[in-house]
């Protein structure tokens, strides 16, 4: 799994009819920084689209699984579906001592 940020939405009213129900949401990966503190994960700003299983929303700190787990958790297998939000994070606790 990996930790995100949701940053924004995707409207889309034609797509494949396997992801019509589903709420779609862009996610920027995070990933502890030296000092502890959760950053992008890579400096680029790259995001990607995921499909919110949770009711997830802009500025929350998100769980996400990718690939067949992704498919999996949405419950349609053969679905075009690369990145899938399965929780949505109260807190993060890193210890930057152990970060090298």
């Amino acid at each position: 799994m990996k930790l995100g940020k949701v940053i924004g939405q995707v409207v889309s009213t034609r797509k494949d009819e396997r992801l019509v129900g589903h709420k779609l949401l862009l996610v920027q990966f995070l990933e502890p920084g030296k000092d502890g503190r959760l950053m992008s994960a890579r400096g680029d700003g790259h995001v990607e689209i995921s499909v919110d299983l949770v009711g997830a929303g802009v500025g929350e700190i998100v769980l996400l699984c990718s690939g067949s787990s992704a498919r999996n958790a949405a419950g349609v297998i053969d679905a075009p579906i690369d990145f899938a939000i399965v929780g949505i994070v109260d807190t993060v606790d890193v210890c930057s001592d152990e970060i090298m």
